[in-house]
């Protein structure tokens, strides 16, 4: 599943679910940055909800392309490194 932000909520592109961050943590971080352009950056967040059920991918620019309203919502999840 796809999610996006809005209004400090996650959003799901598949269900249009309504998520609140605190029912979500952050499993896995890949940050990828362009061949040609290093400040051509992206993060992609593995998310996934606190009971299982739910699992998805969050991606955000990073450095100057980064959108400050995803990064207020990424700092409010947990981030979880197995």
């Amino acid at each position: 599943m796809d999610f996006n932000i809005a209004f400090d909520k996650l959003i799901c592109k598949d269900t249009d679910d309504c998520l609140n961050p605190h029912e979500f943590e952050i499993t896995e971080v890949y940050r990828f940055e362009g061949e040609s352009n290093p400040s051509d950056e992206a993060v992609v967040y593995a998310v996934e909800s606190i009971d299982g059920n739910t699992k998805g991918a969050l991606v955000n620019g990073y450095g100057p392309s980064a959108d400050p309203m995803s990064d207020e919502m990424i700092q409010k999840l947990s981030i979880h490194r197995k």
